[in-house]
Formats: structure tokens, C-alpha cells, sequence
């Protein structure tokens, strides 16, 4: 498997250096309402991108054939937009990304911008570092470990292709850490399109791997899509199935030095683990359709479906060493002895049939939704269902390109509720979110080996206020910004890992500051910090580090007569040192804990290289220059589990339109 990755990879290099370069101008930023760089100069670059390349045609798109009449397939051809933006009647098709910037985020954890927690390899299991609003107040499963890892319905690409397109991504990373995304659209009909992406990961432990190839994740997920649009255009179709089994060699962390003096923290390879018997396995399926039909120019009726459902399986041997980790950690042993087999179905079906429409300015939209589900253990007596019934609508004002107002709000029948309401201006976003949501099925009842309860926990409340203060120039951009939550009754997993609700009220402040310098067009520097200061009676509930920053300094230009598209540069982040939450294999949950505080409060310094040639883009990151460099040899993600040592990888993608 390693040879073939090897040799694709050798072969697409060779390919792109013979190749004669020839391509549209580049951006160097990103699309517009990123908000890493100025407006002003997205649109320097983006009129840099178009110049020379002809007219647009009536319906906005660049026309297909070039001074030689033949015709050109590219980027700009292939379109690709989200159902969101179909619902909402605000349709935008985004030409695909040939973007340097950012590029050599290639893992989920870095592409979120390091604001997840996990457990220092592609595919562990992870957790948001700041406090996230639910968007959905109804009950779910409460098994979100490895939601980063999966591709949700609602994230799906639909394509309008003028050719066959096809985009392959192949990402090694040091140590043997494998990703690969295969992308493929093509239009059957001019209003019909079909598509398919297939995502794998393959990566080996970081932590005492047995042999080279002792994976610790293996991934292999998939998706189809679909849209149709009829020749009136007055019925719209979009649909799509996705699967993902996602299996991780759960490893416990490394054995801490006051419980085996032989161990030690910081040998990677060499470390001693708990765990080498233990396994969770993650599947997910969903179906989803969406379909509307315009009765009246501007007023269409719409309904979702959906069909999901979550198997979660954890196995131990408990008769193996691994039985010591249990025996320290989680000594109760309630359904078997000699080995602990988890397991976990959530399913669900989800009906929502409503009306949409615009009146000048304004956009409406009214729903009722219907969702009936039930989370089933092996160990359960009865199955734990539900059925909800909510009613819910959303307005929004385009006053004109730069000035807008939306607001939603859905009421769950009886005692949920969300509420949500978004200003935008040139100058200023701000947003206001009060929710009264559900606590997750796992939360309420548990018949794990480990950990059982039954709790009638009440609903969690939510209040909060957004805002960031926009100043964008020509070479710089400054973007202040500010985050309120007030959280009450909220539910989570304490020190003795059992799942508790809060008694009291949680106030967070948490502002911070996103800045961008330019200088002379080619050399960038780059930061966002937060500080956070948590107060209340529930406020050591929540973990968070007080000070979080990311920043990088790069250069960004074409050489060679702009066949060769270069980004090369160092970034940073650090989170001071704090009690970050602990994981918990056997439930796939993350816990209170105060025994372990050195949990980061160490800069980590990353090298990277972006470089384009024609359409293909090649990365080269060197994680953690720094290693060795410092008064301490590495640092923590989290508890008893150590981040990335010094470690190359590398990556190519490789679009095709015919």
C-alpha cells in the first residue's frame, strides 16, 4: 500500500514539472468573507485573476473558448455550491479553490485553526477548545468523538460542470500518516448533475507502534450527491448518501512516570501504553433529500428527509494488560469480567416540510419538522426513544450587497427552543443566539461496563452575543472581536466520569483579535488571540486555556515568470498551561480532571511550503521545528497524550476537467 501511495505521488511530480505551465493568474488570498485579509485587497486580487480573460457571458460565467476557439475547461468552469444556500433562496456558485493560502492545512485539526483538542494523531478522538451553541435542540446521540472526521449531509458539494471533474489529494504525513480525498462531478444533462468523494485515512500510532505499519486510524468513508433542476426551473432536487467506518486502536495515553517509574513521557516510539487490546469503531450512515417546487414566481413550497443512523462499538480485552488501565481508571465492571463490549445504536428519521419565498428585499421561510429516533445498547432493557415536533420560520433583509439582517428561530414542542438573530455591515457583524436545548441520549441513560446511570436532567440554557468590529485598509486589517456566552444547567462528564448537571450558571467573556499585514505585496503576517475569563458558580465546568493565539509570517509570490507559485513561511500557537479535559476510551467521552495541568503552555513553531505549477499544488510541512529547542522536550494536547515530535509531510492535489 505504502509502494502504490509512494509512486502516484512520484509520477504526479513528474507530471507537473514536464508540463508545459501555462494557467490562470492566481489569488493569493482567501474568497471573499474569510476575513484573513482586507477586503479591499481580495478584490485587488481577485480583478489581477480576471484581467485578460474575457467577457462575462448573460449569466455571469467567463465564456469557455479562448482566442484560438478551442475550448478551455478549468476552475472556472467547474461551480460548486451548498443546500443551505439553496433554502435560503441565495444560491452562490464558487469556482473551486486553486488557493496557496492555507493549503498546507491538510488534517482536520489544523484546518479548523487548532481549535479542537485531541489526542495528538489524524483520526483520534477530539472536542471543540472553546464553547460551541448547538444547532440542533432536539435529542442526539452524544457520540461526537470523531464528528470532525465526518463528512455530515449538510457539508456536501453540489457541482454545475461544464467537463468531467475529477480531484485527487494525497497526503503523507511523517511517522506513516496517510490521508487520500478522490472528488468526481460531471453534468449528465445541463441541469442534472451526479458526483461521488471517497476520503480514507491510514495513520500508524504515534505512541509505541508495534511495527511500521500498526495503524492507529483507519477511515474509509463515501459519498454520492445529486441535483436536478427541471427545464422550467420551477422544481429544484438535491441528494446525497454518505458512509463512514471510522476504527481507532484506542492506546489509554502513556503509562504516567508516578505509576511505573520506568516510563517515560517524551520517547514517542519507545513510550509504554495502557491499552493495545482495546478498539471503538464509529459507523454512520445518512440519507438525505432535498427537493422544493415553485407553486408562484417567488413562493415555493420544500421538504427535507432524512434517514441516519450512529452505530458506536468499544471492545476490550480485559483479561490482557490492558486490564490495568480499567483497573485504575474505571475498576466498576458492570455487565462482563473478562472483557468490555460497548455498544451503541442512534437512529433517526427527520421530516421537515415548509414554505419559502422573497417579497422585494425580504426572504420568509415557515417550517414544521417531525423527527422520531431511539438510542438501543446491548444492555439496555428498553430502547431510550423520542419523538419531537417543532415549528420554526427565518427572515432576512438584503438591503443591498454590503448591509443585511437575518433572523430564525424554532420552537420544539414542549420547552425547547432557539432563537438567532445576525447583523452585517461594512463595519460591523454582530449576532445574538438564546436556545434552551436537549441533553444528549448518552447523557441521560448509560448501560455501559464501566459507567451506568438514569438522569432527568432539565434542559440547557444558552444566551449568546457575537461581535466583531471590521477595519480593513489597503495593506492591513485590524478585526477586533468579542464573544458573551451565559450557560446554565449544563450537563458534562465530571472527575469521576459520570455524567452531572451543573447547579450553577457559567458567564464567559472571551474577547479577541484578528490582524493581517501586508508588506509590499508579497511578505504577510498573520494572528488571532483570545483571552478568556470564565466566572460563575459553574464556571470550572468548563476548560479552557485563558490565552489562545495563532500566527504566522510568510512570503506569498510567482517566480519564474509566474510558472511557479510560491507561499513559504513559519507559523506558531500556543495555549497557556491549564486542566484540560481527560478521554475516556470506553465511553468515547472527554472528562473533568485536576490530577494533570501541563497541557500545553508551550509555543510550537511549524515550517511549511506551498508551491502551484499549472493546477496542481504540492505542501511541505515541518511540524514542531522547535523540538529539543526549549527547557522541556515537547508538550501535551491532552492528558498523558503528547503532541507531534519533529515530523515532514507532504501532500499533492491534482484537479482534472475532462
Amino acid at each position: 500500500m505504502r509502494f502504490r501511495y509512494y509512486s502516484i505521488f512520484i509520477f504526479f511530480v513528474g507530471f507537473f514539472v514536464a508540463e508545459e505551465a501555462f494557467s490562470q493568474r492566481p489569488t493569493r488570498v482567501p474568497p471573499p468573507g474569510s476575513g484573513t485579509f482586507p477586503p479591499q485587497q481580495q478584490r485587488q486580487q481577485r480583478e489581477v485573476v480576471n484581467e485578460g480573460e474575457g467577457d462575462d457571458d448573460t449569466n455571469g460565467r467567463r465564456k469557455l473558448i479562448d482566442d484560438s476557439t478551442k475550448m478551455v475547461f478549468g476552475p472556472k468552469t467547474t461551480l460548486y455550491f451548498f443546500e443551505k444556500d439553496v433554502k435560503r433562496n441565495r444560491i452562490k456558485k464558487t469556482e473551486l479553490d486553486t488557493l496557496l493560502n492555507g493549503f498546507h492545512y491538510y488534517e482536520p485539526v489544523a484546518s479548523s485553526g487548532w481549535k479542537y483538542q485531541d489526542l495528538g494523531n489524524i483520526g483520534t478522538a477530539s472536542k471543540p477548545i472553546f464553547y460551541q451553541a448547538p444547532k440542533m435542540i432536539g435529542t442526539t446521540s452524544g457520540f461526537t468523538a470523531y464528528d470532525l472526521y465526518h463528512h455530515s449531509p449538510d457539508s456536501i458539494k453540489y457541482y454545475d460542470t461544464k467537463s468531467p471533474y475529477t480531484k485527487m489529494a494525497l497526503f503523507f504525513g511523517g511517522g506513516n500518516r496517510n490521508m487520500m480525498d478522490l472528488e468526481f462531478a460531471r453534468n449528465v444533462t445541463p441541469n442534472w448533475n451526479v458526483g461521488f468523494n471517497i476520503h480514507t485515512i491510514r495513520a500508524t500510532k504515534t505512541l509505541n507502534p508495534a511495527r511500521r505499519d500498526d495503524l492507529g486510524t483507519v477511515q474509509n468513508s463515501y459519498s454520492f450527491q445529486t441535483s436536478y433542476k427541471s427545464d422550467n426551473e420551477k422544481y429544484f432536487l438535491l441528494a446525497n448518501f454518505s458512509r463512514m467506518r471510522h476504527q481507532v486502536a484506542e492506546q489509554g495515553g502513556i503509562i504516567p512516570p508516578d505509576v511505573d517509574s520506568t516510563s517515560l513521557y517524551f520517547t514517542y516510539e519507545d513510550a509504554k501504553v495502557w491499552l493495545r487490546n482495546s478498539q471503538a469503531v464509529d459507523l454512520r450512515q445518512d440519507y438525505h433529500l432535498y427537493h422544493e417546487y415553485e407553486l408562484l414566481k417567488g413562493w415555493q413550497i420544500y421538504q427535507v428527509f432524512d434517514k441516519r443512523k450512529q452505530d458506536v462499538t468499544f471492545k476490550a480485552a480485559l483479561n490482557s494488560a490492558d486490564g490495568a488501565f480499567f483497573d485504575l481508571y474505571n475498576p466498576d465492571r458492570f455487565n462482563r469480567q473478562d472483557s468490555t463490549i460497548n455498544y451503541n445504536n442512534f437512529s433517526e428519521w427527520r421530516n421537515e416540510a415548509g414554505f419559502k419565498g422573497d417579497l422585494g428585499l425580504l426572504y420568509y421561510n415557515a417550517f414544521v419538522k417531525f423527527r422520531t429516533g431511539r438510542m438501543e445498547s446491548n444492555y439496555f432493557v428498553n430502547p431510550n426513544g423520542f419523538d419531537e415536533l417543532s415549528l420554526g420560520g427565518a427572515l432576512r433583509g438584503d438591503l443591498n450587497e454590503k448591509w443585511s439582517f437575518e433572523a430564525e428561530g424554532e420552537y420544539l414542542i414542549p420547552g425547547a427552543f432557539r432563537i438567532h438573530g445576525l447583523f452585517v455591515s461594512p463595519f460591523l457583524e454582530a449576532s445574538y443566539t438564546k436556545a434552551l436545548y436537549k441533553p444528549t441520549s448518552m447523557q441521560v441513560l448509560s448501560r455501559g461496563n464501566h459507567h451506568r446511570w438514569s438522569n432527568d436532567f432539565s434542559n440547557i440554557g444558552l444566551d449568546q452575543i457575537q461581535g466583531v468590529i471590521k477595519a480593513d485598509f489597503k495593506r492591513w486589517s485590524i478585526r477586533p472581536n468579542l464573544t458573551i456566552n451565559r450557560v446554565n444547567n449544563y450537563v458534562f462528564f465530571d472527575e469521576n466520569q459520570q455524567a452531572t448537571q451543573a447547579s450553577g450558571e457559567a458567564f464567559m467573556l472571551i474577547p479577541g483579535v484578528k490582524t493581517s499585514f501586508n508588506a509590499g505585496g508579497k511578505l504577510f503576517w498573520e494572528t488571532e488571540a483570545y483571552y478568556t475569563l470564565i466566572t460563575g458558580g459553574g464556571a470550572d465546568n468548563f476548560r479552557i486555556p485563558e490565552i489562545f493565539v495563532n500566527s504566522r509570517i510568510y512570503f506569498d509570490s510567482p517566480l519564474f515568470d509566474e510558472n511557479l507559485f510560491v507561499q513559504i513561511g513559519l507559523e506558531g500557537r500556543y495555549r497557556s498551561e491549564y486542566f484540560a479535559e481527560a478521554y475516556n476510551p470506553a465511553m468515547q467521552q472527554f472528562y473533568l480532571q485536576d490530577r494533570f495541568s501541563n497541557v500545553e503552555g508551550y509555543p510550537v513553531i511549524d515550517f511549511f511550503l506551498n508551491a502551484r505549477i499549472n493546477r496542481t499544488r504540492i505542501l511541505l510541512r515541518y511540524n514542531h521545528v522547535n523540538s529539543n529547542l526549549l527547557s522541556v522536550p515537547g508538550y501535551f494536547v491532552t492528558p498523558d497524550f503528547t503532541g507531534l515530535k519533529r515530523t515532514l509531510d507532504i501532500g499533492i492535489s491534482w484537479p482534472l476537467f475532462d
